[in-house]
């Protein structure tokens, strides 16, 4: 598959945000994005803007937790349209919050200067991506110097996925027939996101999960806060932050 194809089968899938709007209803993605948009919290922006990438039809931010400057990014104009129209009221708000929408593709050069942003904030993207590298190489760029990157991925190898490989099964996230994972082309292991971020030129690289889980065979799922805070690498979610060095 090249570029171009992978553009537009995720382009058939997240164009509407419909999908998007399904999944954050999950308690599991809400803990996710939670934990990521805890990872800016006391961080000094100095009035730099925040950019989402990837923000798809609702932004990770909370009404009450908006950067006072925040650039929406994604492929998807529809999707993004409706992230945009959910942030606007805000701008009257007495927080007086600054949103701005930017139609983009991420596998191409950011359409932003160097030294732009104070945080770049990445939900579930880099996964979609065949160059994760460049695109790292990218919010490097657009970030001021100690700029932070907060960015969310599916781990590889979570605690069921681990236990799967070894008795001869398939990960999940390397299943071509599941309906929407088969988007995944770049999945990462912790120690492999440590690793690829540090190539990139960040530092102070922390990692923490939002559940640790194990589905039983009617569907079910069991899942633990508790054995993601001991043991993030276990967990479904990464979520991690790093500063531009």
């Amino acid at each position: 598959m090249t570029d171009p194809h992978g553009r537009q089968a995720n382009r058939r899938s997240y164009h509407d945000g419909s999908r998007t709007s399904e999944y954050l209803t999950d308690p599991y993605h809400r803990m996710r994005r939670e934990l990521a948009v805890r990872m800016l919290r006391g961080t000094d922006l100095n009035e730099r803007p925040v950019l989402e990438l990837g923000c798809g039809s609702k932004s990770m931010f909370a009404s009450d937790q908006l950067p006072v400057r925040l650039v929406l990014a994604d492929l998807a104009v529809e999707a993004l349209s409706l992230a945009y129209r959910a942030g606007k009221p805000l701008k009257t708000s007495a927080r007086a919050t600054e949103v701005l929408p930017v139609c983009l593709d991420a596998t191409c050069p950011l359409p932003f200067r160097s030294d732009s942003f104070g945080a770049v904030v990445i939900g579930d993207l880099i996964e979609h991506v065949y160059d994760p590298v460049a695109l790292l190489g990218e919010c490097h760029r657009v970030l001021v110097a100690g700029g932070l990157l907060v960015l969310t991925t599916p781990n590889l190898a979570a605690l069921q996925d681990r236990v799967t490989f070894l008795a001869g099964g398939t990960p999940r996230q390397v299943n071509p027939l599941h309906p929407y994972l088969w988007l995944h082309i770049r999945p990462f292991t912790a120690s492999l996101l440590r690793r690829t971020l540090r190539h990139a030129g960040f530092v102070q690289l922390r990692i923490r999960s939002n559940y640790v889980g194990w589905q039983l065979p009617g569907g079910r799922w069991i899942i633990s806060r508790l054995l993601a805070r001991a043991l993030p690498r276990l967990g479904g979610s990464l979520i991690c932050s790093a500063r531009r060095r």
